[in-house]
């Protein structure tokens, strides 16, 4: 599947494993399981995991923008690990589409994107 979710540190961080091209049907697993996470949560902390990842088909893309227009502010911080050039310019595209603050990492740092993400929340320095 090139979408795969899970939550981490008591479910204050909600990883998102992507991979391959992701297809409209890829986001009728995704959109109902953040749902029930902001449901449960509130805001979400994302870490965006893009290894081996090749964009979206075109009915994928319109679901993406219709998820983060739906989500606009339900995500508190947006990490994105990447290794590709286009990967991590997703950062500087995403940020009108969202209240999240955004950063960009490589794959070699993705121990600081957790870092970034976990600051600031009871528990966390």
């Amino acid at each position: 599947m090139p979408i795969q979710l899970h939550e981490e540190n008591d479910g204050k961080v909600l990883v998102v494993h992507v991979s391959g091209k992701l297809a409209k049907a890829d986001y009728e697993y995704f959109a109902p399981e953040f749902d029930r996470l902001v449901l449960k949560l509130g805001k979400l902390r994302v870490l965006f995991d893009m290894n081996d990842f090749h964009g979206w088909e075109a009915g994928a893309l319109w679901e993406d923008v219709k998820f983060n227009f739906k989500h606009f502010s339900d995500i508190e911080r947006l990490a994105m690990v990447g290794d590709k050039k286009w990967q991590h310019g997703m950062a500087a595209f995403c940020k009108p589409f969202t209240k999240a603050a955004i950063r960009s990492f490589d794959h070699a740092h993705a121990a600081e994107a957790r870092s970034w993400l976990g600051e600031g929340q009871s528990g966390n320095p």
